[in-house]
């Protein structure tokens, strides 16, 4: 059941927390992702920093042709279900503390480059049993080296090799399952090409299989995933992404049956801003076999948001818009259901029950700045099934719902408010309430109580 002390203990001691507790950072994490940032501008800072810049810039030579960088990342996390899956789940009413530590070195020598990550994450009172997303004792989350090249002024060729997190785009195909407590990593290769402003990635890689124990992590022995990313700017706010990925899996599950799946993506995605607009569109064709049969799946993805700068509090209107395909008939010979392999976690929003597969919806929201770093998101979302001949999945992609005995479409609806608070770049908070209404599909379908989400959230990350 949704235990309301762990969430109003966690937002009271946010709240207690003054904002002027934590010093200005110098202006370098600008990334998402800690093995893109280059903390080597702070070889002239002053060191009138925060408590951690001194660990952000250490020289190893006196030239500075060698220096190493080391971070930290903590999140406490909440999460109270009445109801989850509708009723459905092994522990429909339940609450949970999810912990998480990720420290991090950076080091570089000269061409050579070696990035290290480890994982600590542990779940308090998950009522189903803890899952790979959810716990891992210490294990290494990414190792990796890098060679990296100059092919001129502008250009250069890395080469990477050992175990990553792989965003790609917009992470609805590869992600890192940020938002769970145990992030999705690979182990294999990549050569990075960087010319002007043009960004091209060929991957070669395997998932990580996440285990309870400590450095016990493997990469599977059943799933692979290769191809090629080509990242290209057009304008200095536009940008187009152009790919081609493989995926292998030896033990695949849909609604039609189990088999071996060997699945292509050709993708193409927009992105960008003009004055107050933001798009990012993606648009992705898959083809294929699965055991004996055809894969012939495709999906859309949209994203689009005008921001009212003179507008007091400074509202961010967006619409999100996606269809994923699904099966139309078990028995034709082809797969029609859409396989996003490894997509961001939280994936239509803090709650997501329902993954991108045989799915269609609408998501309009509205974001409003309430000043001193605070943001308030507003959001309301309706599916339906995109085939009625297919069923339901969740976001790693497995049947939750079979439909064998309705033809309805409609699934439900879901309303989200998002309170967060980003007090500098180190310190961040967040709390939001989820509720999801079940339509005809899921009443026809199975147990069809109303979903309730609570969730608390604070980090730390330098």
């Amino acid at each position: 059941m949704i235990r309301p002390h762990y969430a109003a203990l966690t937002f009271l001691f946010v709240s207690a927390m003054p904002i002027t507790a934590f010093a200005d950072a110098p202006e370098v994490m600008q990334s998402n992702w800690r093995w893109d940032e280059d903390w080597s501008v702070l070889r002239d800072a002053p060191p009138d920093g925060p408590w951690w810049q001194p660990l952000k810039y250490v020289p190893l030579s006196a030239d500075s042709s060698a220096w190493a960088s080391f971070g930290m990342e903590a999140r406490l996390r909440y999460e109270g279900f009445r109801n989850n899956l509708w009723g459905d789940g092994p522990a429909p009413d339940d609450g949970y503390l999810w912990r998480r530590v990720m420290p991090h070195a950076d080091i570089h020598l000269g061409p050579f480059r070696a990035f290290g990550q480890l994982t600590a994450a542990d779940a308090l009172g998950v009522g189903a049993g803890e899952g790979p997303a959810d716990a891992t004792k210490l294990d290494r989350l990414q190792s990796f080296v890098d060679l990296r090249l100059p092919l001129g002024a502008d250009s250069t060729l890395t080469f990477r090799g050992g175990r990553e997190l792989l965003p790609l785009g917009s992470e609805r195909l590869i992600g890192t399952r940020y938002g769970p407590n145990v992030p999705q990593a690979f182990e294999g290769g990549r050569a990075i090409l960087d010319l002007d402003k043009v960004h091209a990635q060929f991957i070669a890689a395997r998932p990580i299989d996440v285990r309870p124990d400590t450095f016990d992590d493997r990469r599977s022995r059943t799933e692979r995933l290769y191809g090629v990313y080509i990242t290209t700017h057009v304008a200095d706010e536009v940008a187009f992404d152009l790919y081609w990925l493989g995926y292998r899996n030896d033990d695949a599950s849909f609604f039609q049956g189990d088999g071996r799946e060997r699945r292509e993506t050709f993708g193409v995605r927009a992105f960008g801003t003009s004055g107050g607009w933001e798009w990012n569109w993606e648009a992705m064709l898959q083809r294929g076999r699965f055991a004996s049969d055809d894969i012939r799946a495709w999906s859309i993805g949209t994203e689009t948001s005008y921001g009212f700068d003179d507008v007091s509090f400074g509202p961010q209107v967006l619409l999100r818009a996606n269809i994923a395909s699904g099966d139309k008939n078990p028995n034709d010979g082809k797969l029609g259901t859409f396989n996003a392999m490894f997509p961001k976690g939280k994936y239509f929003g803090e709650l997501s029950p329902i993954g991108p597969a045989n799915i269609m919806n609408l998501q309009p929201g509205i974001e409003f700045d309430l000043g001193n770093s605070a943001t308030l998101g507003l959001a309301g979302t309706a599916y339906w099934r995109a085939s009625r001949d297919d069923g339901l999945y969740d976001v790693p992609g497995q049947l939750i719902r079979d439909g064998d005995d309705t033809r309805a479409r409609f699934v439900g609806t879901q309303g989200e408010m998002v309170l967060g608070w980003q007090a500098d770049q180190a310190f961040s908070a967040s709390i939001s309430y989820s509720i999801f209404e079940p339509g005809t599909f899921i009443k026809d379908s199975g147990p069809a109580k109303t979903i309730h989400m609570l969730g608390a959230e604070i980090m730390y990350r330098f």
